[in-house]
Formats: structure tokens, sequence, C-alpha cells
């Protein structure tokens, strides 16, 4: 009887273990222990995340990609490779949905002084092409064993969807990835007396300090993440949620995720 017993007790505690719900509730009472800090718990959360997570989910879509058309010179896209700050960009024949190859800025370096000798058919790379159904996980580890940093995105029927990097996999874990060619910004601007855009990765203690609030809660850790909560779902655009005297209004998204907020405080 005491085996038996024994036994159950196992098998539901394997099964609690394994729940992502209790995972999850595990993870928030250590953060709120400070047994974990912020950043390490929203990895851990981006890590789980992107095992659940496909491709269509994140990826830039078709009409955002910056392109280069087999047949133009390289005097009439050097000055948009220059402009754009990408190190890759498909190349295409008649349409984008004729994705023959990718092109790497380092790789046409050799000809910014001598373009005479410039054949993109000598430096033209394979590209990876992907279903917008594949998961996440699965992607970061075909990015890393091929060491591929981009891969073109279609849908069921073959047609070009959109592209995907690495950094744009890692973000869902690590958050977003700035090089030199971001500027830094602040978190909270004022627009006008009372209105103020605010980035939804703003943290809840930098919000609460500014506006003299009490946010804070274990179960959010950015203004982004207060406003899905609150809505319990991911608004679009527009969008938006009155709470106390302030009026939340989303104001841009992109990727399946809040970027900035209109809060105005709407006192009476």
């Amino acid at each position: 009887m005491l085996v038996k017993i024994k036994e159950k007790l196992v098998k539901k505690l394997s099964k609690d273990l394994l729940n992502k719900s209790y995972l999850i509730k595990q993870l928030k009472e250590y953060k709120s222990y400070k047994i974990l800090n912020n950043e390490l718990y929203s990895m851990i959360l981006g890590v789980l995340r992107v095992q659940e997570m496909r491709v269509r989910d994140i990826m830039i879509p078709r009409s955002e990609m910056v392109i280069i058309e087999k047949d133009s010179h390289i005097e009439n896209f050097l000055p948009m490779i220059i402009k754009s700050t990408h190190s890759r960009f498909p190349v295409i024949l008649d349409n984008k949905d004729e994705v023959i190859g990718i092109l790497l800025a380092k790789d046409i370096l050799p000809y910014a002084n001598n373009t005479d000798d410039f054949k993109i058919d000598d430096i033209l790379r394979p590209a990876v092409i992907i279903p917008e159904s594949k998961r996440l996980n699965v992607l970061l580890k075909e990015f890393k064993t091929g060491r591929n940093h981009l891969a073109i995105v279609v849908d069921e029927y073959g047609r070009v969807s959109g592209l995907v990097t690495i950094e744009d996999v890692l973000e869902q874990i690590v958050g977003d990835i700035t090089d030199e060619h971001d500027f830094k910004k602040d978190n909270i601007t004022t627009v006008e007396n009372n209105k103020y855009i605010c980035e939804a990765s703003t943290p809840i203690e930098e919000f609460d300090a500014k506006f003299d609030t009490k946010l804070n809660n274990r179960n959010y850790d950015t203004i982004g993440g207060f406003v899905i909560k609150k809505l319990n779902k991911l608004p679009k655009k527009g969008e938006n949620l009155v709470y106390g005297d302030m009026r939340f209004t989303v104001k841009d998204t992109s990727n399946r995720k809040i970027n900035r907020i209109l809060v105005e405080i709407v006192k009476t």
C-alpha cells in the first residue's frame, strides 16, 4: 500500500513539474523573493515562449523587406544598402516570390571603388527557405548548425511572406537588441500637457516613479505587459484601456507585440 501511495505521489509531482503554468508560478515566486532578478526572469519566460511560437509570429512581413533586383547595377543599390544599415539582403528576379539568393553587405566592400568588376553572381549566397509554421526553437537550432543568420519565409502556397533573422529569434528571449545604428531614446516622452508617449518596454518601476502610481505587480514587468494583462489580450493599434485617472492607447504594434503607448491623464 505504501509503495502504491508513493508511486501515485511521484507521478503527480512529476506532472506538476512538467506543467508550464506550475513552472511559471514557481518562477514568479522566485522573482518575488529576489532569487531571480527581472532580467533573468524575463529571459526564462522568453525561452518558454520561443518553444511555442512560430516563424509567422515574428517575421518581417513581405511589404517591409529590403530587397535587391538581380539586374540592378551596384551603383543603383549601394546607397540603399548604406542607408538601410542591414547586413543581408534578399536578391530577386522579377518579383519578391523569386528569391535567388542572399547578398551580404560585407561582400560588396571590395567593389566599392571598382564597380566595373562587380558581378552579383560571384558573391551571391544561397537563400534558406522555411515555412511560416516552423517553430522558433527549431529555427534557432538550424541557424546555429547551418551558420545562417537570415531565412526567407514562405506560405503554404510557396509564396514569399517575409523574412526572419537570428536576431529576431534571440530578441524573443533577451529583449530588443540594439547596435551602433540604434539611437537611444527615452522610455517616456512628453507630447503635450498631460499626454505622454511610453515605450511598451518601459519597466513598471520607472513608470510608477514618473507618474507617482502604484501599478507594480509580480504579474508583469513592463507597461506593455500591464496593458495586455488588464485587457486580457494582445490589443490592436488604437485600442485603449482606462485605469484610474489614466487612459492607455496603443499607438504602434509590430510582430504581434506592443511598441508604444499613449498615456493620457484624464482627471476631471
